[in-house]
């Protein structure tokens, strides 16, 4: 079911991406220190780590058990704990990161956005981040919580609906995802499929819409043209999503009985039900825009596994190169979740290509199932 898309951003200016920032915990493992560290030796769960197209993520992980020799397992108490502390370090990284990168003071945020779906915070980590690094108490602040691997675009378009509205105001959208916060060891392929996957991780982005109300007033009535403000600076020209109910339970992260916990689940299907949807929706997307699918020149998808990536590329007639940047986290960093997106971005900017003029598609896919898109040009 494709839902309406967004062909304006309120009445404002559209919004510019202004600066993107990550943050990792500071240990990270390959897939075989992982498989070591558990002395996992099944052979089924072995390959599944070493096909994964991860070699290295980083990770939480509890200290070793005396007598044991592996890792202790951890409470959901210890777990929740997890996601907060780990969460709030690595959130508060990335945010002071964006914030410096965009030659602004912490006091300059005036609008705070948190998303995270590996653990629950009542304050939320919007609250905490607004204590923890000394952002005005005065802040407007919302939390995405539980939207899973596509809500960082969920944010952003919240994000991108209140900067268009308060012209010259920086607001920052967070994604915070302790992956390791939700882990489940067990000897079934199920676990085995989530924990040779996803790793931990923040991401930081920050928009801001112009504030002249001329440069507004000409953006409303002017065709689509490239912008001379600076080739790291795109602006935000639509938003389209794609529900797919029937595969409302493909992708999960519920209460476990058997283990006392929160734990992910990934149907094996995930993949082609993605790939079959991903045209549909970015057809919606570049309706009305002008814009031809082949004059995409950047492709900012969410690293959500070797499979998932190979079924989008082939539905949308894509090459490797051009989900370079996806191939790329998901081998460095593994499924990072809501955050992942803004890591190949971060990228795309780092190598130097983009020009003005340019035009970029970003898409997360998630629970729903839901896909999700943004178009923005350079």
């Amino acid at each position: 079911m494709i839902k309406s898309d967004v062909t304006g951003l309120l009445a404002g200016a559209r919004p510019h991406i202004v600066e993107v920032a990550t943050a990792v915990p500071p240990q990270s493992y390959t897939q075989a220190e992982v498989l070591d560290l558990y002395d996992i030796a099944d052979p089924r769960i072995r390959s599944l780590f070493a096909n994964s197209a991860i070699e290295r993520r980083h990770l939480t992980i509890p200290p070793i058990e005396a007598g044991t020799g592996k890792p202790r397992m951890e409470t959901q108490g210890e777990l929740l704990a997890k996601h907060r502390e780990s969460g709030l370090a690595m959130g508060a990284e990335a945010l002071e990161k964006v914030v410096k990168q965009c030659g602004a003071s912490l006091s300059d945020v005036a609008y705070l956005a948190c998303v995270t779906t590996t653990g629950f915070l009542t304050p939320g980590f919007s609250a905490r981040l607004i204590r923890e690094v000394g952002l005005s108490h005065t802040c407007s602040r919302g939390d995405i919580v539980g939207m899973g691997c596509n809500a960082g675009l969920n944010a952003l378009n919240a994000v991108a609906g209140w900067a268009s509205t308060h012209p010259g105001e920086l607001a920052v959208m967070v994604c915070i995802e302790a992956c390791s916060a939700a882990y489940v060891f067990d000897d079934t392929m199920r676990s085995a499929v989530v924990n040779s996957l996803f790793g931990d991780g923040a991401a930081a982005v920050a928009l801001m819409a112009p504030e002249n109300q001329a440069a507004q007033e000409n953006e409303a009535s002017q065709e689509l043209q490239p912008h001379p403000e600076g080739e790291r600076r795109p602006e935000i020209l639509k938003f389209a999503s794609c529900l797919i109910p029937e595969a409302l339970d493909a992708m999960r992260y519920d209460w476990d009985d058997d283990h006392g916990k929160f734990s992910f689940f990934l149907d094996r299907d995930v993949p082609y039900v993605v790939g079959a949807n991903a045209e549909d929706v970015i057809d919606r997307l570049l309706a009305g825009t002008g814009v031809l699918r082949s004059e995409i020149a950047h492709w900012v998808v969410h690293s959500g596994g070797k499979k998932v990536i190979d079924s989008v590329m082939v539905n949308l007639g894509l090459t490797r190169y051009d989900l370079r940047h996806t191939t790329g986290v998901l081998r460095d960093y593994g499924n990072l979740s809501s955050g992942s997106f803004l890591f190949s971005y971060q990228r795309l900017l780092d190598e130097d290509m983009v020009r003005p003029g340019d035009y970029g598609v970003f898409m997360t896919m998630g629970p729903g199932s839901t896909i999700e898109t943004a178009l923005v040009r350079w």
